[in-house]
C-alpha cells in the first residue's frame, strides 16, 4: 500500500514513517528535512500551502491512504491568521485528497487543545478553545467536517505525546528529571491523559485501517488510559535513574507565578507564569473510550515506555 504522511519529520510523523515503511510505500511531505538520515528517500520538501506542487506531488504518488499531521503548533501566534497551515494547508489537502479516486481514507490531525484544558466536550463539535493556535485547530476540523470527502475519514486529537524524538515541553520534563531541576509543586500534582508514542503509532494505524465510515465515529484521541498522575510520572522516571523528586511548597511556586507574570508584561522571559502554573496544576483527562474500542492493546506498558524513552535519550546525547 501507498501511505502519505504529512509533516513526517515531526515527532509524531517520524515514529509514524519509521513503522509504515517497514511494510508500505512512503511519501513524507514537509518543509524540514528528516530527523533520521534513513528517512531522507522518503522525503519531499513541499510546503502544504502550496497548492500546486502539493498537487502534483499526491497525484503522483497516488496514495491509498493519507496521514495529514502537517500544522504549526506552537502556542506564539497573535491570531488564527498566524497559523496559515492549520487552515489554508488543510483545505488544499482535502482539496487535492477529493482528486485521488482511488484514495481509502485520510486521517486529519487536529488537537485536544480545541477544548481549553480542563473542559470536557459534549460532543465532537462543542469547542472551548483559548489559544489561538487551538482556534486555528476548530478551524481544521470544520474544513474537514465541511469538505464532502468521498473517501472514508477521520479527524484524531493528540493527547500530550512523549517518547523517542519528542521535544519541548515533554522531554524538557525527562531532561528536568534527570538533572535533579525537576520539583513536585507542594501537595498540587494534578493528573492528565498522556499518551506515549508507541501506542500512538498503533493507535493512528488501527484508526487508518478501520471503518470510520459512521458520522457519529469520526473524532479520536490519540493517548493513553489511565491518566497520569504527573507526581507518580516524576517519581516512576527519578527511580528508573536511581534519584528522587523533592517538593517545593505552594506558595514558592505561586510567588514565582506572579513574578512571572510582570517579567512577561515588561518583555522579559522567564519559565513560569500563572497561566503555565494553572495548566500544571489543572486536571485534563479525556474520553479515549471511542479509540479504545478500535485499539484496545497498546503495546507498550508506562513502565516499558519511561525504559525505552530515556535509552533514546541516551543515545541522541552522545
Amino acid at each position: 500500500m501507498k501511505i502519505l504522511i504529512t509533516g513526517g519529520s515531526g515527532f509524531i510523523g517520524t515514529n509514524l514513517v519509521s513503522f509504515f515503511i517497514k511494510s508500505h510505500d512512503v511519501l513524507n511531505i514537509d518543509i524540514n528535512e528528516p530527523k533520521i538520515k534513513q528517512h531522507l528517500q522518503y522525503w519531499v520538501n513541499i510546503d502544504i500551502n502550496d497548492y500546486d506542487r502539493l498537487n502534483v506531488a499526491v497525484q503522483d504518488f497516488n496514495p491509498d491512504y493519507i496521514i495529514h499531521l502537517a500544522a504549526r503548533t506552537d502556542l506564539k501566534g497573535s491570531s488564527v491568521d498566524d497559523y496559515t497551515s492549520n487552515v489554508k494547508g488543510v483545505e488544499n489537502i482535502v482539496n487535492v485528497a477529493k482528486q485521488i479516486k482511488s484514495l481509502k481514507k485520510i486521517i486529519i490531525t487536529s488537537s485536544m487543545l480545541v477544548c481549553h484544558v480542563g473542559y470536557i466536550p459534549k460532543d465532537d463539535f462543542d469547542y472551548s478553545a483559548t489559544t489561538f493556535y487551538g482556534k486555528s485547530k476548530v478551524e481544521t476540523e470544520k474544513i474537514t467536517w465541511n469538505a464532502h470527502l468521498t473517501c472514508d475519514w477521520a479527524i484524531i486529537r493528540p493527547t500530550s505525546i512523549w517518547g523517542p524524538w519528542f521535544d519541548v515541553p515533554y522531554k524538557s520534563f525527562f531532561e528536568m528529571v534527570k538533572s535533579h531541576t525537576y520539583f513536585h509543586i507542594g501537595n498540587k500534582g494534578c493528573s492528565k491523559t498522556y499518551g506515549y508514542i508507541g501506542n500512538s503509532v498503533y493507535q493512528i494505524e488501527r484508526i487508518l485501517m478501520s471503518d470510520t465510515t459512521d458520522c457519529c465515529n469520526k473524532v479520536f484521541y490519540i493517548g493513553d488510559t489511565p491518566a497520569i498522575n504527573i507526581k507518580e510520572w516524576a517519581n516512576q522516571i527519578s527511580s528508573l535513574l536511581g534519584s528522587k523528586v523533592y517538593t517545593i511548597p505552594w506558595f514558592l511556586i505561586k510567588c514565582a507565578a506572579y513574578l512571572g507574570d510582570i517579567l512577561k508584561y515588561i518583555g522579559i522571559p522567564f519559565p513560569m507564569t500563572s497561566f503555565r502554573l494553572k495548566n500544571m496544576t489543572t486536571d485534563n483527562i479525556v474520553n479515549l473510550e471511542r479509540t479504545y474500542k478500535i485499539a484496545p492493546n497498546p503495546p507498550y506498558e508506562r513502565i516499558e515506555a519511561i525504559k525505552e524513552t530515556l535509552k533514546w535519550m541516551e543515545r541522541t546525547e552522545q
